[in-house]
């Protein structure tokens, strides 16, 4: 009767903590809402930005989901989408081809991304280990694009070019696309199912004949046209671009992932939502914050406090505890 009682009670926390990132949406959103309706803000306009705002850093987490649930992370996924956006640009400007920009951003991304996991593979370093030394390799070759190609300080795309294409359907239809792809792998084929058995248990995948190395590729891989599609949005949305595109979003990709419920060590409880619902999450925060007219020192204050939180409740909800059935 008492391990009946033990289960039951680990069931349900299990079960809070399942849907608590979902409910935290639902919270801020009744925030916001409620914020709206104080201050008469325009609710239309600020769905607009929330868009605009959160879509480049869904689909680019969408994408890191497959490397973290290798138990792993990539710090250089900020410093990629420049480059790819830098590059996707200049093809751009080249062939005046919107077709061409969106192939060269997507390609540049998972060529950088492929390039970092085979590093690894080759002088058998840790991923994050390579992932690092490519953050200071993108870092200055941005510069060295900029210089070289650019006006100024900047590559700059017409914005009359992407004006067509700067609007919420055609970034919803792009997210949607992306992300069904990824839900099918992830939930529906064995390379979802192998990643979660890979992140959970290296010891026990490799002992089963899993190819860790081939898993990280494919992660990276997956990820890289994330990281493109986010490239392309960025361009879509800001056509100027500058070393310092895209720069927060590599922190935005972690603390979203997080903010979703997704355990930081990865393994079979990682799910595709949590990067959807963790950078929406993050987005509602900030137009919460910019109602109450927060200063920006307090609104990453708050973030880094919510994500030591989700951190700390994630680590303790799986102490102890067996794999998931």
């Amino acid at each position: 009767m008492e391990n009946e009682k033990k289960i039951r009670k680990e069931n349900v926390k299990a079960a809070v903590f399942r849907f608590a990132p979902l409910g935290g949406l639902i919270l801020l959103f009744g925030i916001f809402m409620a914020l709206a309706v104080i201050k008469d803000i325009n609710i239309p306009y600020s769905f607009k930005n929330i868009v605009n705002q959160s879509v480049v850093v869904v689909v680019a987490a969408t994408g890191a989901v497959f490397i973290y649930t290798l138990g792993s992370f990539d710090i250089s996924l900020g410093a990629s989408l420049c480059v790819s956006a830098l590059i996707g640009a200049m093809a751009y400007n080249a062939t005046k081809s919107l077709p061409v920009m969106l192939l060269t951003c997507v390609g540049v991304a998972v060529l950088i991304s492929l390039t970092s996991s085979v590093l690894a593979s080759v002088f058998n370093l840790p991923v994050f280990v390579t992932t690092i030394a490519m953050l200071s390799l993108l870092s200055a070759l941005a510069l060295v694009l900029i210089g070289a190609n650019g006006t100024g300080d900047v590559i700059q795309v017409p914005a009359a070019a992407v004006r067509g294409i700067n609007n919420v359907w055609f970034k919803l239809i792009i997210l949607a696309v992306y992300l069904g792809m990824c839900v099918f792998l992830f939930d529906f084929m064995k390379l979802g199912r192998r990643e979660k058995f890979q992140g959970g248990n290296p010891v026990c995948a490799k002992l089963t004949g899993l190819n860790g190395k081939r898993l990280a590729i494919a992660a990276f891989a997956i990820a890289g046209v994330g990281v493109g599609l986010g490239a392309f949005l960025t361009i879509t949305y800001a056509p100027t671009l500058s070393r310092n595109t895209a720069s927060s979003v590599g922190m935005d990709i972690i603390i979203s992932i997080v903010f979703g419920g997704m355990p930081v060590s990865g393994g079979a409880r990682s799910k595709i939502y949590s990067a959807v619902i963790g950078a929406l999450s993050m987005t509602m925060l900030n137009q919460i914050m910019l109602a109450l007219s927060l200063d920006s020192g307090v609104g990453q204050i708050v973030k880094a406090i919510i994500f030591l939180l989700v951190v700390s409740i994630s680590m303790s909800n799986s102490k102890g505890n067996i794999l998931p059935r």
